[in-house]
């Protein structure tokens, strides 16, 4: 079965800025992703958060398929949004001025849903903590990765 990864955001501002510090990084996934044919997928809801401050025509979309959000992704966004609410009023989700449901929930929503998506990758510690506030109780079916972890870390390559 193929391989997919969601790339949120804050991918596309570091990777499409040379002078980023997380460049090489979100360079190296990318690159990786090609090489190995992992398809890379982007949503509708980054690609509305990314038009904010840049243009969609800065995106590498000829390498990347669009993914619109749905109904099924709404639905899930509603259990993953429960439940780091719950943890955010007993005060063990601690997110800085950070409206929970509007991307984070659906961004997994969407990777949790689309069977091939094995990875989402975000340099968003801020949406990390959201996602450690439910993966224990909903087990989603992809893995966060943190574009702040070189490629070579992530994969365990020795350098």
């Amino acid at each position: 079965m193929e391989k997919s990864v969601l790339l949120d955001t804050s991918f596309f501002i570091r990777f499409l800025k040379v002078d980023d510090p997380l460049y090489q990084n979100a360079d190296d996934y990318f690159r990786y992703f090609l090489e190995n044919n992992i398809n890379m997928l982007v949503s509708t809801i980054s690609i509305a958060e990314f038009c904010i401050g840049g243009s969609i025509d800065e995106l590498p979309l000829k390498n990347i398929q669009i993914v619109p959000f749905n109904v099924n992704h709404a639905r899930r966004a509603g259990e993953f949004a429960r439940v780091a609410f719950q943890h955010k009023h007993k005060g063990d989700l601690i997110v800085k001025e950070r409206l929970i449901i509007p991307n984070d929930t659906k961004l997994f929503a969407q990777a949790d849903c689309i069977e091939t998506v094995e990875f989402y990758l975000s340099s968003d510690l801020e949406s990390l903590k959201v996602y450690n506030s439910f993966k224990n109780e909903l087990i989603p079916n992809f893995q966060f990765v943190d574009l702040n972890v070189p490629l070579k870390e992530f994969l365990g390559l020795l350098f």
